[in-house]
Formats: C-alpha cells, sequence, structure tokens
C-alpha cells in the first residue's frame, strides 16, 4: 500500500465512476474528496444497465456495493423480429447471454453508500471552476471555495469532461450518425401482454428492425420491477431537441416492431424517456501523474458493450489495485493507463463493429434463424470476447 500511503485523491463528479472511485482511493488508504456539482441527490434517474455477473459478484464481496441491492439477473438473450408480411413476432435466436440487470440509481446509491464508510468527503453543489498543478507537482482543484492540494485527482465528470481536456486538449465524441432512446416502463404495461412478460422474466430481449433494433429488459424499481428499453435508430427527419421523445419511439415501435412489443411501448407510462446521440472517444492514454481519467471522462463506448458503468466500475478495480501494488503515485497511475487506456480502445472498437452490424448495416433479419445469427454474431467479433457475447452458437432451449 505504499503509494496510497498519507495520500490525498481529488475526485471530480460525484456519479458512478466519481463514487466508484472514491470507494478505491479510500479502500487503498487514500483521503478522498469527491467534487459534485449538483447540488440534489442523483439516485432518481432510473435507467437500466446490466453488468456481468462475476463483477457484481466481486463488488459485492469487496464491499463496493451492498449486497442487498436489488437486481434482476437472467441467463438468456432472445433475439426476435416483426413476421414478414404481418404484425406477429418471430423468434429467430436464442444464445447464452448471462447479466445482471439493476437500477443507475440504486446503483448509484449502494457506491454513494459505501463512499460514506471510509475517509471520504462528498461535497454536493460544489462544481469545480479548474484543475491545474501546483509548483510541487501536486495537483490543484479549485472551486468557488479556494483551491486545494492533492496528489492524484481523478476526472470522473462524465462523457463531456472538462478533465479530459488537461490531458487531450482538444478530443471530443464522435458522432455515430444515429441516436438511442432510453427510458422505464412500469410493469403494469404488461399486464396484457402475459407471453411477452414470461419471456422477460427469464431473458433479455432483442428486437431486429431495418435501420436498427430495440433492447428490452426487467430491472428493479422503487417498488415493483421496470421494463427498461434501449432502441437504437436514425432520427426523425425533422429533429426536434426539445421535443418529447415518447411519441417518436411509439411512432418507431408501430412502423417496425411486432404488435404486442409495439403497443408495450406505445401504451405504457413511461417513467422515464431520454434521447441520446451516439457517439464514441477514447484518450490516448487513461492517466498522466497527477491526473487519472475514469469512466465516461477515459472513455465511451457505443452503448451497445453496455459497458458505461462496467467500465467505470472496472477502473475503480484497477485503481485500488495499482494503489495498493505499486510503490509510487507515478508507477500507480502508470500501471492504471497501461491496462485501462487498452481496455477503453478495445471497447470503442467493438461498439463501432456492433453499430455497424446492428444499425448501420443491418442484416435481413426476415430470413434469419439460430444458426444464421449465431454466424452473423460471430462475424462481427472476429474473434474478439465480451461478457454480453461470449457465447454465440450456444443455442438455449425454451
Amino acid at each position: 500500500m505504499a503509494a496510497a500511503t498519507a495520500l490525498r485523491i481529488g475526485v471530480v463528479g460525484g456519479s458512478i465512476a466519481g463514487c466508484a472511485a472514491a470507494v478505491a482511493g479510500s479502500r487503498a488508504g487514500a483521503d478522498v474528496t469527491v467534487y459534485e456539482r449538483s447540488g440534489a441527490e442523483l439516485q432518481d434517474r432510473g435507467f437500466g444497465i446490466v453488468i456481468p455477473p462475476p463483477l457484481h459478484r466481486e463488488l459485492v464481496a469487496s464491499g463496493y456495493l451492498d449486497a442487498r441491492m436489488e437486481t434482476a439477473p437472467v441467463a438468456t438473450r432472445v433475439w426476435l423480429t416483426r413476421e414478414p408480411g404481418g404484425r406477429s413476432t418471430r423468434e429467430l435466436a436464442r444464445q447464452s447471454s448471462p447479466v445482471t440487470p439493476c437500477n443507475w440509481g440504486l446503483l448509484w446509491r449502494s457506491l454513494r453508500a459505501s463512499a460514506g464508510v471510509g475517509a471520504v468527503r462528498y461535497l454536493r453543489g460544489e462544481p469545480v471552476t479548474s484543475v491545474g498543478e501546483g509548483p510541487d507537482g501536486r495537483a490543484l482543484v479549485t472551486t468557488a471555495r479556494g483551491s486545494e492540494p492533492y496528489d492524484i485527482v481523478v476526472g470522473a465528470d462524465g462523457h463531456a469532461s472538462r478533465t479530459r481536456q488537461l490531458l487531450t486538449p482538444g478530443l471530443t465524441p464522435e458522432p455515430a450518425g444515429y441516436l438511442v432512446w432510453r427510458g422505464a416502463i412500469p410493469l403494469s404495461a404488461l399486464a396484457g401482454q402475459p407471453r411477452e412478460l414470461e419471456l422477460l422474466r427469464g431473458a433479455w430481449v432483442t428486437i431486429g428492425f431495418p435501420g436498427g433494433h430495440g433492447i428490452f429488459y426487467l430491472i428493479p424499481g422503487a417498488g415493483d420491477r421496470l421494463l427498461a428499453y434501449a432502441i437504437y435508430g436514425r432520427p426523425p427527419a425533422s429533429p426536434d431537441a426539445d421535443a418529447d421523445p415518447g411519441p417518436y419511439v411509439s411512432e418507431l415501435a408501430r412502423e417496425h416492431f411486432p404488435a404486442a412489443w409495439a403497443e408495450i411501448v406505445g401504451h405504457g407510462t413511461h417513467r422515464t424517456t431520454a434521447c441520446h446521440p451516439v457517439a464514441d472517444v477514447q484518450v490516448p492514454r487513461a492517466a498522466r501523474a497527477p491526473l487519472l481519467l475514469a469512466g465516461d471522462a477515459a472513455g465511451v463506448s457505443r452503448p451497445h458493450t453496455a459497458s458505461g458503468a462496467v467500465k467505470a466500475l472496472q477502473d475503480a478495480l484497477c485503481l485500488e489495485r495499482v494503489l495498493r501494488d505499486e510503490p509510487t503515485v507515478g508507477a500507480a497511475l502508470e500501471r492504471y493507463a497501461d491496462e485501462r487506456t487498452a481496455a477503453g480502445a478495445h471497447l470503442v472498437e467493438l461498439g463501432r463493429r456492433m453499430g455497424r452490424a446492428q444499425v448501420e448495416e443491418t442484416p435481413d433479419w426476415a430470413v434469419m434463424g439460430q444458426e444464421e445469427v449465431d454466424v452473423w454474431f460471430r462475424g462481427v467479433l472476429a474473434g474478439t470476447r465480451h461478457y454480453l457475447y461470449e457465447q454465440p452458437g450456444a443455442g438455449v432451449t425454451a
């Protein structure tokens, strides 16, 4: 633990990446301060995310997450499309794909609670105005209250990170040219669709259509479970940045989805809905003493990899490990940069391949079955591995 002895770490951003980094630093023995610009609690976003089951178990065992945090694990991915010339559902394939879906808000709350256990100050409503380097080589974090020196500053300030600009000036996310609509629907929207509800209790679902696809899975809610979705496709012909995305999503579903799934999307009372341009970016180097980037600040992959929160959590585990193992701050950050830059670059490249295959150059879903889907996906993976796609070809019996 030599690198973390009497270490002071400042974390810019108090969301998932920031809280996870704070837990990492505290567990390694450092004194940590988190600067969160928002003055309100962050747990009410309610979007769904998935993480690999082994990572979830590791985070629980090591104290990052509370074992009592609700999840909705499933083991199978089911591919569906609309029957050609009709509105009924046709199943294309099933693949073994274990995931642990959870609620963004519940995950943040669990990390936030863990960050409050150790030597962590969490300053809400404290926007950082600048990060600089002092004459002694330490970093200076400046807010309206003044400046404080730190041995390491972790930039965990999201996809539009200002901290990233200190390491790579001018680097910004590159648009993919299509959008993702995300939301959560109360389970009551499935009241008239018992077959779809039964399917979702054991699987996560992908619905393919020309020029895009939709993903559906159950997540924990404040009370009952919610149906989370992410629908990828081209933007409307006349986009309105201020418009409610719900009507366009419903129209997209009516045009392309099987009738039962279009009804779920169209008639559900959307608990939360958002539209995001899909983009990606990766820094050439994820750390340079005394600065370190985590989560989306270091790299953003297209959401097809389902790795936004996952990468932030893996970044934190790596940070804790290098602080414990390396003798100096410089050595710890160099090792972190080696490991996490390579991991981020892999995700960005994989996300681009997934985007081409599932949005930009979608296959003819109408002619595909289990064998065709498996062969197609092996080609998309091109020999790489990822927790969502590790076993194409391992069909699952219904």
